[in-house]
């Protein structure tokens, strides 16, 4: 069986145009390659979107922590407490930025990660506000 490009109309076409006939072999080779690139940059932007992810959750977590130190040690003052928040900060791996004390409540800054994927998280911690009515407001009944 003859295989097309091998027959006398196809050398005749070579050897007029002096180039070689084309064809598709390679092409799989090519498409593999852009689809093995491309997948890798999906990859890492996953990746990228992950790092992120956990810096952000670390700096919450470590916001919420120092914040709860600092109002519970609110009685040293506010040099006391934000020492006691930059240490319970930094055993979570974080870095305490901001910290104030109003009265017994604590509002702080910490951030977590470094670079492009550094998260900063305010938190807040303090006494419970005055206690809410159980039932509906006492009030002048009314006949139906």
């Amino acid at each position: 069986m003859r295989r097309p490009g091998h027959g006398w109309l196809a050398r005749l076409s070579r050897a007029v145009s002096g180039h070689p006939i084309h064809s598709d072999r390679g092409s799989a080779t090519v498409w593999s390659v852009g689809a093995i690139a491309v997948l890798c940059v999906v990859f890492g932007v996953v990746l990228a979107m992950g790092q992120a992810a956990v810096a952000r959750h670390r700096a919450a977590a470590g916001a919420d922590m120092a914040a709860l130190a600092a109002a519970d040690h609110w009685a040293e003052g506010a040099s006391g407490a934000c020492d006691r928040a930059d240490r319970v900060a930094a055993a979570q791996g974080t870095r305490l930025v901001r910290c104030a004390i109003v009265g017994e409540t604590s509002d702080l800054t910490v951030i977590s990660g470094r670079g492009l994927f550094s998260a900063e998280v305010r938190s807040r911690a303090g006494p419970p506000g005055p206690p809410e009515p159980l039932g509906p407001a006492p009030g002048p009944l009314e006949p139906t």
